[in-house]
């Protein structure tokens, strides 16, 4: 990792000085007017969310405006994902960005990081150290029923508070790491579906409220069949209205099931380390479960 020094409380901006604060009192309805500047999609209570998972900073104007902000979320004790890193639009390209990176560099010191890099912030993150890794494709639109496929081996059900505890070890597997505090939470948030195999949580999706309607992650899964399988439902639940998956996968079975079902790619990211690689991560067993759809982009 690379050696990080104290970052500064104030930072001179054109005409007037910004001054850093704690992301966790900060005004929810600023933060949201933050990330609608940029054209994000989240919500106050996205934001609330976030801050009761991770921790970060905002940088104020002289008039007590939010201006930027940079969150971090340590999903385990060995890494951590960085988002939510925003600056408003009159102030980009001024280094308030490498100025909150700052601090979430400092506080992670020694961590292995990983973040979604839009195209726009790629030329900061690649200045600290970030390596590229894989693009994700950010899927949404109005839901189409799908035709109906084979059905899958195994029994299809909702999921209930019991399989929690599988769902955060399939989970930790697919990722990489256990991130259990963070999965708890979305659980209760989530509606699930999963497929059992011999009693065992072979594959499941997670479904919640998020910006502009509903977004699907983290979907876990070893083949295309099953997480087409876990998906199916959610797109069934929500037809008609607006859904969002993220994921790594832009061609195969399931990339075609989600295009077909009106979730077309309305944009992209790039997947960044610092440290250890994805394939770091990796449990590398023949057919173990991978990360269809992440939970977010800011938290992986």
């Amino acid at each position: 990792m690379t050696e990080t020094v104290m970052p500064r409380e104030s930072l001179q901006i054109d005409a007037f000085a910004m001054r850093v604060g704690d992301v966790a009192a900060a005004d929810l309805d600023q933060l949201h007017a933050l990330s609608i500047s940029v054209g994000w999609p989240h919500r106050g209570v996205d934001w609330q969310f976030l801050c009761e998972v991770g921790k970060g900073v905002v940088a104020f104007d002289d008039i007590g405006r939010i201006m930027s902000s940079a969150m971090w979320f340590r999903q385990s004790a060995e890494l951590a994902t960085i988002g939510m890193v925003i600056t408003s639009p009159r102030l980009q390209t001024q280094g308030t960005g490498l100025w909150l990176m700052e601090y979430a560099l400092k506080d992670l010191e020694g961590v292995n990081l990983r973040l979604n890099a839009t195209r726009a912030a790629q030329r900061l993150y690649l200045s600290l150290g970030f390596r590229p890794e894989k693009t994700v494709y950010q899927c949404q639109g109005i839901v189409a029923r799908p035709q109906a496929g084979d059905p899958v081996s195994g029994e299809m059900r909702a999921l209930t508070d019991d399989d929690l505890t599988a769902v955060i070890a399939l989970d930790a597997v697919a990722f990489g790491v256990g991130r259990s505090t963070l999965m708890g939470k979305l659980f209760q948030l989530s509606r699930g579906y999963g497929v059992f195999r011999d009693g065992r949580l072979a594959a499941f999706a997670l479904c919640r409220r998020f910006g502009r309607g509903h977004v699907v992650g983290p979907i876990v899964a070893a083949t295309d069949e099953d997480a087409i399988a876990v998906v199916s439902p959610h797109i069934r639940d929500h037809e008609g209205g607006f859904l969002r998956l993220d994921t790594h996968f832009e061609t195969g079975d399931f990339a075609a099931v989600v295009s077909r079902c009106g979730l077309s790619v309305f944009d992209t990211v790039l997947t960044m380390s610092h440290g250890k690689t994805l394939q770091d991560f990796a449990c590398g067993e023949a057919n173990a479960p991978v990360t269809y759809s992440l939970v977010s982009q800011t938290l992986g």
